[in-house]
């Protein structure tokens, strides 16, 4: 899958790549919505899948839980986040795979790498350790927790550069959602859009607002060497 158009030439080399972890690093996207919309039920809200993509996907709970409260005027019980994410681990025990292909990237990889996700603390560190990425990035992992608002605005993305010791022309973002690029857009950085995810199948290349799409790792070297003036992996 391919859409938009690399329209980088003359920019300043990556050195940063900073990667969303839910549907970019794991495929747990599929997984999160399955959860959502089994705890949703049981409180007589009834959503699907393509609803949680359009509406949730990328954000952070505590936005989820207000979309939700404000769309279904329905409260949410105080143990909900906790129920939800308790089962969602759970899930991920048993079920949670990197994507396709990323650890080969992750080890080769040149430009230095951090995370940057709309998770909590606790489960981008799980997603991490059972999917066997968490080598990769050592601290280098950031959560919106860190900063006062959450993708799409560009705070998250802005500290996590700030904190690697880059700026926002040497930093590529790897995203899965509208609100992730929008966010890359907004802190100055390049984007790529990763298709690879479960939850992105099928999805057009207009799903991604004009972000370059790729849908399997064994592309990005070269879409990395596009925009990095020749530097390859």
């Amino acid at each position: 899958m391919a859409g938009g158009a690399l329209l980088w030439p003359g920019m300043a080399p990556v050195d940063l790549v900073i990667f969303d972890c839910d549907g970019v690093l794991v495929d747990s996207e599929v997984l999160s919505a399955d959860v959502m919309i089994a705890e949703l039920g049981a409180l007589g809200i009834v959503i699907d899948r393509a609803y949680v993509r359009q509406h949730f996907l990328g954000r952070s709970f505590p936005t989820v839980a207000r979309m939700i409260r404000e769309t279904h005027a329905t409260p949410l019980p105080d143990h909900f986040e906790a129920l939800y994410r308790r089962s969602l681990l759970q899930r991920f025990e048993t079920e949670l795979q990197p994507t396709q292909g990323i650890e080969a990237i992750l080890a080769d990889l040149r430009p230095r790498k951090c995370v940057a996700t709309s998770s909590s603390r606790e489960r981008v560190n799980r997603s991490l350790s059972i999917s066997g990425l968490a080598r990769f990035f050592g601290g280098d992992v950031f959560t919106a927790s860190q900063v006062r608002n959450g993708k799409p605005a560009p705070d998250l993305f802005l500290f996590a550069a700030d904190s690697m010791a880059s700026t926002p022309d040497r930093t590529l973002v790897i995203e899965d959602s509208l609100p992730g690029i929008a966010a890359a857009r907004a802190a100055g950085m390049r984007v790529l859009a990763y298709a690879g995810g479960k939850h992105c199948a099928g999805s057009p290349p207009a799903t991604f607002d004009g972000a370059q799409v790729f849908d399997n790792w064994r592309g990005f070297p070269a879409l990395l060497r596009a925009m990095s003036d020749g530097e390859s992996l």
